[in-house]
């Protein structure tokens, strides 16, 4: 990470709080974090751009799809992170909300137009403990 600012500015916003976490250890594209975070596709895209600036996002094109997920470089930091602020009643049922409708996203991908992603789907994942 080169500017801590980007840094801060990118976790700075509840919506891309949210980002973060459902990228985390999964690679999704933009129409699937649309879906979940029911944003239009362009606010979603002006979200991850702050988020990139950041360095803290993978990407991987499949066709013309963009699929996004946290480097792991960046996990145990965000780790660390997500264990000191997620204690607000506010929003831990919205992270899990979140979690479950991109699990269902997520298996409904073979039927939907989204082709899964390769190379970061099959990178080592790091857990979220």
């Amino acid at each position: 990470m080169s500017d801590p600012v980007a840094f801060a500015r990118a976790l700075a916003d509840r919506t891309r709080w949210r980002i973060i976490h459902l990228v985390f250890d999964r690679a999704l594209c933009v129409c699937e974090l649309a879906d979940v975070l029911k944003l239009p596709q362009s606010t979603l895209s002006s979200h991850l751009r702050v988020i990139q600036r950041a360095e803290l996002l993978d990407c991987e094109r499949r066709e013309k799809w963009l699929y996004y997920r946290v480097k792991p470089d960046f996990q145990p930091l965000l780790c660390t992170l997500f264990r000191h602020f997620e204690t607000t009643s506010e929003t831990v049922p919205a992270l899990a909300r979140d979690a479950r409708k991109a699990e269902s996203r997520v298996t409904q991908r073979e039927a939907s137009c989204c082709p899964a992603p390769k190379i970061l789907a099959t990178r080592n994942r790091k857990s979220k403990a």
